[in-house]
């Protein structure tokens, strides 16, 4: 029997029923250019779990025998280089434990590849939920959802590092409408951002100017703030806001503080066009900051 079926989108995935370390693989959850994600379960506390597979698929194909396998010389390099980054990611997220992270049990290397072994969470992508809801969203659920995401990022740039991907892609509400915040393939160490090179993960209407390139300013966690602030408007707005880039030489975009007075309050407003100042300089500089602006809504709702 030919286990070596390509399941959904013809995507490489591994077939149900392949065990792997500890853990049975169910089905595929998703797959993007670099990785490919499983729904899997202990073989021993038969616990679900999600397991993102290393996968560039640019760079390598899957063989008979279920090992990646890079297609040539050049691509190896790329794939190694690639694998160490992706090691960095996973010891980095089961270092960091917080209520709205990403939980990373263990990571484990195989079919000369690596695994990253997350705790499985039932919920709904923010974009999706954006687009369901066309931005009519409570003050409480934003502000729910605003004090959470301040709080992991408080987190992470505590651990010394920078997420530099917030977007509500990476964003998943779990029911009961705690976010969680996903994807941390693009993070960085702080202060120490030497790896960093500008446009390496960019993603319009999300990421700062200073994620353009270096003339526009140093990535820090103000340049996360940017992101959660966009992340914020998008809210209000059902859409991702012009590129910031857009925004440097006449900025289209209206404050929302003048665009939803008669819906929200005047401090949640303000927050989420401070977080959005193009120019660095003018930004909160920390989590804290920005937090300190929203307590006077707290008690407020709708």
């Amino acid at each position: 029997m030919n286990h070596h079926a390509s399941p959904a989108n013809g995507l490489p995935y591994l077939p149900r029923g392949t065990e792997i370390d500890d853990y049975v693989i169910e089905r595929p959850l998703g797959g993007g250019g670099f990785s490919l994600v499983y729904l899997a379960r202990g073989a021993a506390d038969h616990r679900q779990v999600a397991i993102k597979e290393y996968f560039p698929r640019k760079l390598a194909s899957r063989a008979q025998n279920h090992a990646i396998v890079p297609t040539d010389e050049e691509s190896a390099r790329a794939f190694s280089r690639g694998l160490m980054h992706f090691l960095e990611e996973a010891k980095v997220l089961a270092r960091l434990k917080h209520p709205n992270i990403l939980d990373v049990r263990s990571f484990f290397q195989a079919n000369g590849s690596a695994y990253l072994v997350m705790s499985f969470c039932y919920g709904r992508i923010l974009s999706d939920y954006l687009t369901e809801k066309k931005g009519r969203l409570s003050e409480t659920f934003l502000l729910h959802l605003f004090y959470a995401l301040l709080d992991g990022l408080q987190a992470i740039h505590a651990a010394g590092l920078l997420h530099l991907d917030i977007k509500p892609q990476n964003i998943l509400i779990r029911p009961g409408g705690s976010p969680l915040l996903l994807d941390f393939g693009a993070v960085q160490p702080y202060p120490n951002s030497l790896t960093w090179k500008p446009g390496k993960v960019l993603t319009k209407g999300f990421s700062p100017i200073e994620q353009y390139s270096s003339r526009h300013g140093t990535i820090g966690p103000w340049s996360d703030i940017y992101a959660l602030g966009s992340t914020m408007r998008s809210c209000l707005d059902g859409r991702a806001p012009p590129p910031s880039i857009e925004r440097l030489k006449e900025d289209p975009l209206q404050p929302a503080s003048a665009i939803y007075a008669k819906t929200y309050s005047p401090p949640l407003l303000q927050a989420i066009d401070w977080a959005m100042a193009v120019e660095q300089a003018k930004r909160p500089q920390t989590a804290a900051e920005l937090r300190y602006m929203l307590p006077a809504i707290q008690d407020n709702g709708d």
